[in-house]
Parts: structure tokens; sequence; C-alpha cells
């Protein structure tokens, strides 16, 4: 059994010079030339929020990491409400993963609510 029956399961008659590989060069972009970026960030106090802020209102998308604060912290609720006035004002969105995560979008992108192995 050869490698490719082993990742794809069964024998289908494939070989391996039936794939092409891809050269990741080919696919590579220029820093700026991408239309938004994805930030990720670590909350630990209202000085991160600074940077969070600044990418939302240059059109970026963020994920936030809130893990330093606890559910009860009112700081971890102060920070989130100021992220959804943000939001609100550029018409992006924001949703609370988890008890750990913040994501935020941008102008014009929304963020579904299921996840897509989920859907009917």
């Amino acid at each position: 059994m050869g490698i490719m029956s082993k990742i794809l399961g069964g024998d289908d008659g494939r070989t391996a010079g039936d794939y092409v590989e891809l050269d990741t060069e080919d696919f590579e972009t220029q820093a700026g030339a991408a239309a938004m970026q994805v930030h990720i960030a670590e909350l630990s106090d209202q000085t991160d929020l600074i940077d969070v802020k600044d990418a939302i209102y240059d059109g970026d998308f963020v994920i936030a990491d809130i893990t330093r604060h606890s559910t009860s912290d009112g700081t971890t609720e102060h920070l989130i409400d100021e992220l959804r006035q943000v939001t609100k004002e550029v018409d992006g969105d924001i949703v609370r993963k988890g008890d750990d995560q913040l994501i935020v979008a941008p102008t014009g992108v929304s963020i579904a609510r299921t996840k897509l192995n989920d859907q009917p």
C-alpha cells in the first residue's frame, strides 16, 4: 500500500504522479497587497485595546485572547463594551467565543453564529 493510499484510504489506482506539487511561492502576497489582515491580540488591560481599535478602524479582522481576565472580572465586560461600540461605529461585528476569545470583524463582515458543521 502506497503513501497516497494510506492518506486517502483505499487503492483507487491513483499514483503519486497523479498529483501536482504546489509551490508556495506562487501563492505568497506582498505584505501591503491584501485588502484585509487578520490580527491576533491579547487583551490584558485598557492600553491593549488601543491597537485593537486601530486595527478595526483600519478595516482589519481581530481575534483577541481575553483569558487573563476571569468571567466575573468587570474589566472584561468594560473591554467588550468598548469593542462593541467600535464595531457599531464601523458597522462591523463582534462575537465572544467561549470565555477566552473575542472575534471582531470590520465593516462589511458579519460573523456567523453557528458552526459550519452545525448548519442544516
